[in-house]
């Protein structure tokens, strides 16, 4: 046999081919919706998967504001932040999250509540700071990325 049929491939930059998906969050539950986009942000899906590249997909996901929470976590749980200083850890709730993303001074496609959630999911090194980027998160049904030719892709036929 020929060694070279055994031979490992590996994606590099210009092999990988990132595309665009739509995905509609409407009575989706935040959690689980998220450890599905991080899947795709990662490129689990792909079969030319690789740990040590960004190989996933750019998200787009609609209806954010339509998104659940189970039981009373919306006004019950708490995430801390700190800002540095002494006596400067802030507490927020996914309540005060959601509201934040309403704000007309947030660039557009920036949800604070689905960063909070998808920066725990996602690595904690420059991978993963490269592909929160790939992902836009919308309140209404519209979005601005309509010259990628998205993709809908439904959250719930995915593993």
């Amino acid at each position: 046999m020929d060694t070279i049929s055994y031979r490992t491939e590996f994606p590099n930059a210009a092999s990988v081919e990132h595309q665009w998906v739509v995905i509609d969050a409407t009575d989706q539950v935040l959690g689980r919706l998220c450890a599905k986009v991080a899947k795709l942000l990662r490129g689990k899906y792909k079969p030319s998967y690789s740990p040590n590249m960004e190989c996933g997909d750019n998200v787009i996901i609609i209806n954010a504001d339509k998104v659940r929470l189970t039981g009373k976590k919306m006004t019950d749980r708490i995430y801390l932040s700190y800002t540095g200083y002494p006596g400067g850890q802030r507490e927020t709730t996914p309540e005060v999250l959601m509201k934040k993303s309403f704000n007309k001074h947030l660039k557009p496609g920036i949800n604070p509540l689905f960063i909070k959630v998808m920066k725990g999911m996602l690595p904690k090194n420059r991978i993963g700071r490269r592909l929160i980027e790939n992902m836009h998160v919308y309140n209404g049904p519209s979005h601005p990325h309509e010259a990628q030719n998205p993709t809908v892709l439904d959250i719930n036929k995915l593993k």
